[in-house]
């Protein structure tokens, strides 16, 4: 799993980063298990030495953070889908629930689920040219997954606008609507990521877990029930003929740009 999730701790701060650049990080079945098991093994460690990690740093490798769910391979398979959706909300809840302040470095595209994991994380540093967004309406699926976490992360309204809209926008315009709280020149994030980790490591451990269970319980975000139910609502939607049919025309206008460059 260490070939498509690494995790390294130095200084007290995991870095946890998802590597499947040829594939811009997009998440399959694989890549979503190599991430549950990254942050479980996190948050073992923490419990073991709350001293050894006091923040996690979720990246991505190549030019994209992730592009998310990769729906190709099972889009036919409801079953399959149906458990890389739940696989993929129970992960996005584990990295709610890790006792420590999480931050998203966001050097390219964040779309779709790869949006959901940077509004999942406590902070998200981008740079003005970066994508990010949920195009899923435009693709005839529901969003439900990242539902939940873009409601905590922007409140109920917006979300309701950018959901309903799809589509992308750039780093700036999402700092702008609250999607990312830092957005610095793309030569200045890896600085502002580690102003931010320094920043933080000088918190009292006990204090920040307990501030991150208190607010975590103040805005539902421990709720499982949540996470379940919206998984199971995507992968019914995913499975209809409306979203197959979509996904089947978007598929094929990507295989004819490709054979055409």
């Amino acid at each position: 799993m260490e070939d498509l999730v690494q995790l390294s701790i130095a200084q007290g701060c995991a870095t946890i980063t998802l590597r499947r650049p040829d594939a811009r990080n997009a998440l399959d079945f694989p890549i979503i298990q190599a991430l549950a098991d990254a942050i479980a093994r996190t948050a073992k460690r923490i419990k073991e030495n709350s001293n050894e990690i006091r923040v996690v740093v979720l990246a991505g490798e190549g030019k994209s953070f992730c592009a998310g769910m990769d729906l190709k391979a099972v889009m036919h398979d409801p079953i399959q889908m149906g458990q890389m959706l739940r696989q993929l909300s129970m992960t996005l809840l584990a990295l709610r629930q890790l006792p420590v302040p999480t931050i998203a470095r966001v050097q390219g595209a964040a779309i779709g689920g790869g949006c959901g994991l940077i509004v999942v994380c406590d902070f998200a540093v981008t740079h003005p040219e970066a994508k990010l967004g949920y195009p899923e309406v435009d693709l005839g699926v529901c969003p439900a997954v990242v539902a939940p976490w873009l409601i905590k992360k922007i409140g109920a309204g917006p979300a309701r606008a950018m959901l309903l809209c799809g589509g992308t926008m750039k780093g700036d315009e999402g700092f702008t609507r609250g999607l990312v709280t830092h957005c610095s020149p793309i030569d200045q994030l890896d600085a502002t990521v580690a102003t931010l980790v320094a920043r933080l490591v000088t918190g009292g451990p006990h204090a920040l877990a307990c501030t991150k269970k208190m607010l975590n319980d103040l805005d539902g975000s421990n709720d499982e029930r949540i996470a379940i139910e919206a998984a199971e609502l995507s992968a019914k939607v995913i499975a209809g003929a409306e979203a197959q049919a979509h996904l089947s025309r978007h598929f094929s206008a990507h295989s004819r740009s490709n054979s055409e460059r």
